[in-house]
């Protein structure tokens, strides 16, 4: 089993990561890409997976982060990526995209989704995108109440290199994002969250076509019930 969006460079893993990894292999699942989403972790994402045997890394700075970033901050944040990038074990940009969620917890101070932050955003997954196809890498694309801005750019930045290598991170069940993504060739990415009460991505998922389906985790994210009410 892949599993195909897997947070292991996450600080949730500092003291127990050789234990997850070796637990993942002992119940099947072999492969796995870590992506990054700052400069710091996709830096430790490479490592863990040069370390590692069945696991790839995703470089990338995820659209939460532009929030810190002015277009010449962003530059020399791009050219590290940039840098990071020219190994075997970097398969993939991401995660990357757009994000007009308002986050109650965050680590920046008066965090708020205004126009300049998601001008910041735009360019940055312009930017990043532009690398995926530079570099023939894959594209994971996360996407969070944004749907249009997402959809827009990915139209007007589309390559065809992009083709069977770009994936929609945790879908949100739309039926818009759906046709874009059998129209041009993406996958679209299955999470834990299938499983909470309530939840239409079920039906969704019924209407996607098998082969578009990728297996993730988002761990240490989106735990599957009953484990995620049990808290373990």
């Amino acid at each position: 089993m892949f599993d195909t969006h897997t947070h292991l460079n996450f600080k949730a893993y500092k003291k127990t990561l050789n234990e997850v990894i070796m637990t993942m292999k002992e119940v099947g699942v072999t492969y796995g890409v870590i992506p990054g989403t700052d400069i710091k972790t996709s830096i430790s994402a490479v490592r863990i997976a040069e370390e590692n045997d069945g696991l790839w890394a995703a470089v990338g700075i995820h659209p939460h982060h532009a929030y810190e970033l002015d277009s010449d901050t962003m530059q020399h944040e791009l050219q590290q990526l940039e840098n990071i990038l020219h190994t075997s074990k970097v398969v993939a940009i991401g995660e990357v995209g757009i994000d007009r969620h308002q986050y109650q917890e965050t680590r920046y101070n008066s965090y708020s989704v205004s126009k300049s932050f998601i001008n910041l955003q735009e360019q940055l997954f312009r930017l990043q995108i532009q690398m995926a196809v530079k570099y023939k890498k894959s594209l994971i694309i996360h996407n969070r109440e944004a749907k249009t801005e997402t959809l827009r750019i990915l139209t007007e930045e589309w390559s065809d290199v992009l083709q069977h290598r770009s994936v929609f991170h945790c879908c949100e069940p739309d039926e818009e994002l759906l046709a874009f993504a059998i129209k041009h060739k993406m996958y679209i990415g299955v999470d834990g969250d299938v499983t909470y009460e309530g939840s239409i991505k079920p039906a969704f998922l019924t209407t996607v076509p098998t082969e578009s389906l990728v297996l993730e985790t988002d761990s240490p994210f989106l735990l599957p019930e009953p484990l995620r009410s049990e808290r373990k």
